[in-house]
């Protein structure tokens, strides 16, 4: 099985929608993906995942299947610091907070992170936890059963098909991190998806232990061949 990870387009977070780059972006993207073809659609319940989505769907005359639990506004609630000017933001995004979650004390939790004085009793557990069971469960009826004690999936029912999944950035950091049982400091320090970007994780092996190998994080090529800017977040050019 092959697995598509989307970031949605250029947003609009409120009204919760695309810009009409991210209408552009998200065409480009649908593209690229009918070149491969993809046999099952999945999206948050948010709108500019669906908006994102929507294109790719069209091509491919297939339905799109919704998982509330991949919309951003849980993980927000759940994986998010308030610094000391009062602002909220991801602690990916917090110098002080991205400090702690790469420092040797913090990595001695492994995933067990969230159980760090600095992190306790915040709820950054139950989110995690959400967002592992609801990874486990989409996996689980794709026909791959994890086995956390190996990190790793049981093939029980393994596919050749190639499946997408539209959602977002920081829910994206810590799904992917339960994926591929990295932990989740570890991952969200160190990795990042930029808009409408593609992630491609290859579930090799029909028995034994299957362990998930990326083969291409937040790549951005289609694009690059539309003749889009690829502007990294808006913020950062090449």
């Amino acid at each position: 099985m092959l697995f598509f990870y989307l970031r949605h387009a250029d947003p609009i977070y409120s009204p919760d929608s695309l810009t009409k780059l991210g209408e552009r972006q998200a065409e480009a993207l649908s593209k690229r993906l009918y070149l491969y073809g993809i046999d099952k659609l999945y999206c948050s319940s948010s709108n500019r995942a669906m908006l994102t989505a929507t294109p790719t769907a069209e091509l491919h005359k297939k339905d799109i299947e919704v998982l509330d639990f991949a919309n951003e506004s849980h993980a927000w609630n759940e994986l998010t610091t308030v610094l000391d000017n009062g602002r909220r933001t991801w602690l990916f995004q917090s110098k002080k907070h991205v400090d702690l979650l790469v420092s040797p004390e913090v990595r001695s939790y492994g995933n067990n992170w969230y159980y760090h004085p600095e992190f306790k009793d915040k709820g950054y557990d139950k989110g995690i936890q959400r967002i592992q069971k609801g990874c486990d469960d989409l996996f689980e009826s794709l026909g791959y059963k994890h086995d956390h004690t190996k990190n790793g999936y049981i093939p029980v029912a393994p596919t050749e098909e190639r499946v997408a999944l539209f959602a977002h950035q920081g829910f994206g950091l810590a799904f992917l991190s339960c994926l591929l049982d990295i932990p989740y400091p570890e991952f969200c320090a160190r990795f990042d998806l930029g808009h409408s970007s593609m992630t491609v994780i290859e579930f090799g092996g029909t028995d034994g232990l299957v362990v998930p190998k990326v083969l291409q994080l937040s790549n951005d090529s289609h694009l690059y061949k539309e003749g889009l800017a690829t502007n990294y977040n808006n913020y950062i050019r090449f």
